[in-house]
């Protein structure tokens, strides 16, 4: 199977209904480019031989000859997919500063939702990606460093645990994947990054805002000015290779603050959250 998600072109070799089935739901209509492209990833995800793949089932993840994971239980085949693939961007596009972040664009500009895990940064992004805004990544924010743009990676949004829920209650007709219980990170399903992302994929845009998003029961939902030194370091913290850039990501990083306006977005709801991101949008207080 040879699949593009953004900027890269991945071959998978498997034969597992339980990842080929899910991957032709949450990766369908995406067109197949021909063989003799330069192929970024080479990704194999295979039953465990011997006894005990017999006695235990399990999936076994490799690429170019390494196995990075330990072998996952056979119906969790798709998350270690989803993750191997993580892997493999992570080591291998440091042409980019990465960062953890969601991206998503609205009327040609970006937004950065950094947030470390437990934040809803991928509930939020999911919402915001059924209610008009593109998606450009939920996990790797792939900043061009020369032009300071973000290079489109649109792939499947995680969901965990509650959020799963919580998002399908907020959008009924999302596409979204099976719920993998008692994965290493809990239970798991993803949403499908939907058509308009899938077909803009080659369209990067600069960012416009930085907003870093905590779900909080207790908040009312606003927008606070976030201090730009704060914001640099938050930002930077949240880069996979920061430290491997050196002064290149440094001033790419810069640059982002400089340009983008900065925030701290307590929300309760995602309607609420949504409407102030919107908001942000249209009316820029700073405008």
């Amino acid at each position: 199977m040879l699949f593009r998600t953004g900027p890269f072109l991945t071959r998978l070799e498997s034969s597992l209904p339980q990842l080929t089935d899910t991957l032709d739901l949450l990766y369908g209509g995406r067109p197949l480019e021909p063989n003799d492209q330069l192929i970024d990833f080479h990704i194999q995800v295979r039953r465990r031989p011997g006894l005990r793949g017999r006695l235990r089932p399990q999936a076994v993840f490799s690429t170019d000859m390494d196995t990075p994971f330990y072998p996952f239980p056979l119906d969790q085949a798709y998350p270690l997919f989803e993750w191997g693939l993580n892997y493999c961007i992570a080591m291998q596009s440091h042409q980019y500063l990465m960062l953890h972040s969601a991206v998503l664009e609205k009327n040609g500009k970006v937004l950065l939702l950094p947030a470390p895990p437990g934040s809803g940064k991928s509930t939020l992004c999911a919402a915001l990606s059924y209610r008009g805004w593109r998606l450009l990544s939920d996990e790797f924010g792939l900043l061009r460093p020369d032009s300071g743009e973000i290079e489109p990676l649109p792939r499947p949004i995680p969901l965990k645990n509650r959020s799963i829920d919580v998002f399908k209650a907020f959008e009924p007709a999302a596409i979204v994947g099976p719920t993998y219980p008692g994965t290493r990170k809990g239970d798991v399903a993803h949403v499908h990054p939907g058509k308009e992302a899938l077909r803009r994929w080659r369209e990067a845009a600069r960012p416009a805002w930085v907003v870093f998003p905590q779900f909080d029961p207790d908040a009312t939902t606003r927008l606070h000015d976030f201090a730009k030194g704060r914001a640099f370091l938050k930002l930077s913290g949240n880069a996979f290779n920061y430290p491997l850039q050196g002064r290149r990501g440094f001033h790419a990083v810069n640059r982002i603050i400089r340009e983008c306006s900065t925030w701290y977005l307590p929300f309760r709801t995602l309607d609420e959250a949504v409407g102030v991101l919107d908001e942000l949008a249209t009316n820029p207080p700073n405008a």
